[in-house]
């Protein structure tokens, strides 16, 4: 299983300006604010929905004052804005497979900007499973590798019911399956570990390699301006970039 392209997008939101990072903080807080809202309230003791996005949040080193606001303002009365769950599907130039998971208070406006990125940028929007047989939802843990011992790791993350796990350059990345994500994470938390990231993601079965210059430039840029869009929450894809190291 390749998590390696991944890991360089994790890296690139994590080195971008404080400007993305803020955008970044939005997008969590939105997630928050729904997992309040549709999970069963404000105690994650009881909401493993809003248990699973302060995890994330906090992996996203979103500060907790933060946090606790966000989830006293979604289980007042005053916050009346509700979002809708959906999620698109299409072809990047040379048929890269890309999914957009969207929160939106406007679905006319989000399809609209969604479509017109795939346009833009050489791609086309497809219909509601054209690409989603590609990938596979799994939780996918990324702990930093520095200072720490790989066979330790390693053997607390089966201990802790992980499916699989692989050392990159920088990083471990433990894959588990998605119902089992929740009860893995915390026993690694028991365990004293702090994650680089921690989410279910949608991860792909093959990846599709870009040769020439030019549709990757469109490639990225697809990426980018979905990325950059509030009301789009994660975006996964199946493109094998090799340059991304050297793109930071």
């Amino acid at each position: 299983m390749s998590g390696h392209s991944k890991w360089n997008n994790i890296k690139r939101k994590k080195e971008k300006t404080d400007g993305a990072k803020a955008k970044i903080f939005t997008k969590i807080g939105r997630e928050l604010a729904v997992a309040v809202k549709e999970g069963g309230g404000p105690d994650p003791a009881s909401n493993s929905r809003l248990k699973d996005c302060i995890a994330k949040a906090k992996a996203a080193n979103v500060p907790n004052d933060n946090i606790d606001r966000i989830i006293k303002k979604a289980a007042g009365d005053g916050d009346t804005t509700k979002y809708e769950d959906i999620t698109y599907e299409g072809y990047g130039p040379s048929g890269v497979a890309v999914i957009v998971e969207t929160l939106t208070d406007n679905r006319n406006r989000t399809a609209a900007d969604v479509r017109h990125y795939f346009d833009k940028f050489g791609g086309n929007l497809g219909t509601t499973g054209c690409v989603s047989f590609l990938f596979e939802k799994k939780g996918v843990i990324v702990i930093e590798k520095e200072g720490r011992d790989e066979d330790r790791v390693m053997e607390d993350c089966l201990e802790a019911g992980a499916s699989d796990f692989q050392a990159d350059e920088d990083v471990f990345e433990v894959y588990t399956e998605a119902d089992d994500f929740s009860a893995v994470r915390e026993a690694l938390e028991d365990k004293g570990y702090e994650f680089v990231s921690a989410e279910i993601e949608m991860v792909p079965s093959t990846y599709t390699t870009l040769a020439d210059e030019d549709t990757a430039t469109k490639m990225q840029r697809l990426l980018d301006a979905l990325e950059d869009n509030d009301d789009v929450q994660n975006v996964w894809h199946n493109w094998d970039n090799p340059d991304a190291e050297s793109e930071e």
